[in-house]
C-alpha cells in the first residue's frame, strides 16, 4: 500500500492510496467466485458462467462492491501508517481502478487541532446570588395580581400596557404573506413579553375597531426559525381591549391565590422559599456556562470544518422537527436553509471548540468515565422518565448508540472538577436588590 498526504489546509489532509495489484486482483476475484454461485444466466447452469459474461453484464457492479470493500479495509490502516489524528469520518473524494490493475483513492479528512492549554484551574467565576430580594417577591405578587384581576372592556380609550388585546394579525415579508404568521380574534396580553416585547409595544395607541401596520424585527437567535433574523411587516385589526380590575395585595388576595395561606405575609414567604430554591437549582448550570464562557475565551483556536458543519446539521434537524410539530416544513415556513446554517455556525464552532478543550484537559488530568458514573447516569435518565435502569439500557442497542451519552457524562465529569477548582466571587443582595459581591475561595464558597 502506498500513501501519500497532502496538507489541504491547517487542518484538513488529503490521503492517495494506491493499493497493489496482488491485493486488487485477490479481491476482485473471490467477488467473482460469490457472484458465479448466486446469479443464473440462461443457457448456463449455476455456477458455471464464464467470467466474460459476468464481467460484460456485473463489472460495474462487482467494481463498486469490491473498491468501497478495499476503502473501508485500508483506510484505518493508511491513517494508522501516517500517525494521523483525525477526528471525523473521511470523505471519499475519488476512486478508480487503473489500467495496470492496481486501485486508487482519495480522501480528505480533518486532523485534531493543536493547542496549547491555558491555565484552567482556579478560574475566577460569580457565583449567581440565591437569596431573594423583597423587589422580587413583589415582583410575582404583582403577576399573580394580574393573573386573578378580573377583565372588563372599555371603549373610550387607547391599549395601553396592561391590557388584554383581541385582535387579528397577518405578517408580511417583503410584501408577501407569511402563511403561517397570522392569526384571528387571537388574545395579546400587552406587557407580558409573551407575545414579543417589540410587538406588544406596537399595540399600544391603537383603538377598538381601528387597524394598524408597523415592522417587527426579531434576533438572530429567536426560537422561532420562521422569524429568526428577519423584519416582519405586520398588519392587525383591533377587536377589542379590555382592562384589568386589579384586586388589592392584602391578605384576601392571599386566600384566595390559595386558601392554605391565612394572610399575605404567609404568602410572601411561599415565593421566598420557592424563588431562592428555584435560584439554588439554577446555579450549577449558569456557574458552568460561566467556565465554558472563560474557557473559550482563554483559547481561541480553529476547528475541523466538517466537525462544525455536523454540529449545524444537528441544529438545523431540531429546527425542522420543531416546524414539523406545527404542520410545516423548512420550505413551506419560508425559512432559507442557508440562511439558517449561517446563524448556527457561530454557536456550533464554539460547541466544538469547547469539547476539544474539555477533551484535553481530561487528558491531562486522567478523568474517565467509570462505571458508577454510567450507572448514576442511567438511573439519572430513568428518573427523569419514570422508567427502569433496564429500559434505558435498551434505548442503546451498541456502543456506537452510547457515545454521545458517554460523551456528556464525560464532560459533566471535568466540569465538576473544574468548577471545585475555580475561585468565586459570591454575589450578594442587599435589602434594597442592590448586587454587591464578595470575594471567596474554592472552599470558602463551597
Amino acid at each position: 500500500m502506498d500513501v501519500t498526504v497532502e496538507q489541504v489546509n491547517t487542518l484538513t489532509r488529503r490521503l492517495r492510496v494506491a493499493l497493489p495489484v496482488e491485493k486488487v486482483a485477490k479481491e476482485m476475484e473471490a467477488a467473482y467466485r460469490k457472484l458465479k454461485t448466486d446469479v443464473a444466466i440462461k443457457g448456463f447452469r449455476r455456477g458455471k458462467v464464464p467470467q466474460t459474461m459476468l464481467e460484460k453484464a456485473y463489472g460495474e457492479q462487482v467494481k463498486a462492491e469490491v473498491g468501497e470493500k478495499l476503502v473501508q479495509a485500508t483506510y484505518f490502516d493508511a491513517v494508522e501508517q501516517e500517525k494521523l489524528d483525525t477526528v471525523v469520518h473521511p470523505e471519499i473524494t475519488s476512486h478508480s481502478f487503473a489500467a495496470d490493475g492496481t486501485f486508487i483513492y482519495e480522501a480528505e479528512v480533518d486532523v485534531r487541532p493543536q493547542f496549547e492549554l491555558k491555565p484552567y484551574k482556579a478560574l475566577e467565576l460569580t457565583r449567581p446570588a440565591t437569596a431573594v430580594s423583597d423587589e422580587e417577591v413583589a415582583a410575582e405578587l404583582e403577576q399573580l395580581q394580574r393573573q386573578m384581576a378580573p377583565l372588563r372592556s372599555v371603549e373610550d380609550r387607547v391599549v395601553q400596557m396592561n391590557d388584554i388585546v383581541i385582535l387579528d394579525f397577518q405578517g408580511y415579508d417583503n410584501g408577501e404573506p407569511l402563511k403561517q404568521i397570522k392569526g384571528s380574534n387571537t388574545t395579546i396580553d400587552v406587557g407580558s413579553g409573551r407575545n414579543g416585547q417589540e410587538f406588544e409595544e406596537k399595540l399600544v395607541g391603537l383603538t377598538k375597531g381601528g387597524e394598524g401596520s408597523f415592522e417587527v424585527s426579531f434576533p438572530a437567535e429567536s426560537a422561532n426559525p420562521m422569524l429568526a433574523g428577519r423584519t416582519v411587516e405586520f398588519k392587525v385589526a383591533i377587536h377589542d381591549i379590555k382592562e384589568r380590575v386589579l384586586p388589592a395585595i392584602d391578605d384576601e388576595f392571599a386566600r384566595e391565590v390559595d386558601s392554605e395561606f391565612a394572610s399575605l405575609d404567609a404568602l410572601k414567604e411561599h415565593i421566598r422559599q420557592r424563588q431562592q430554591k428555584e435560584k439554588e437549582d439554577a446555579q450549577e448550570g449558569d456557574l458552568a456556562d460561566q467556565l465554558m464562557q472563560k474557557l473559550l475565551e482563554l483559547n481561541e483556536f480553529e476547528v475541523p470544518a466538517r466537525l462544525v458543519r455536523y454540529e449545524i446539521e444537528e441544529y438545523i434537524k431540531q429546527a425542522e422537527a420543531q416546524l414539523k410539530r406545527s404542520g410545516l416544513t423548512l420550505e413551506s415556513a419560508g425559512v432559507n436553509l442557508n440562511d439558517l446554517a449561517g446563524r448556527y455556525r457561530e454557536t456550533a464552532e464554539k460547541r466544538v471548540r469547547g469539547d476539544f478543550i474539555l477533551k484535553k484537559i481530561s487528558e491531562q488530568e486522567d478523568i474517565k468515565v467509570k462505571d458508577e458514573d454510567l450507572d448514576r447516569g442511567l438511573s439519572r435518565i430513568a428518573g427523569q422518565y419514570n422508567m427502569t435502569v433496564d429500559e434505558v439500557k435498551g434505548y442503546f442497542k451498541s456502543r456506537d448508540d452510547m457515545l454521545p451519552f458517554l460523551n456528556e457524562l464525560l464532560n459533566e465529569k471535568i466540569l465538576k472538577f473544574l468548577l471545585a477548582e475555580a475561585r468565586y466571587s459570591v454575589a450578594a443582595v442587599t435589602e434594597q436588590g442592590a448586587g454587591s459581591t464578595e470575594q471567596a475561595t474554592a472552599g470558602d464558597a463551597a
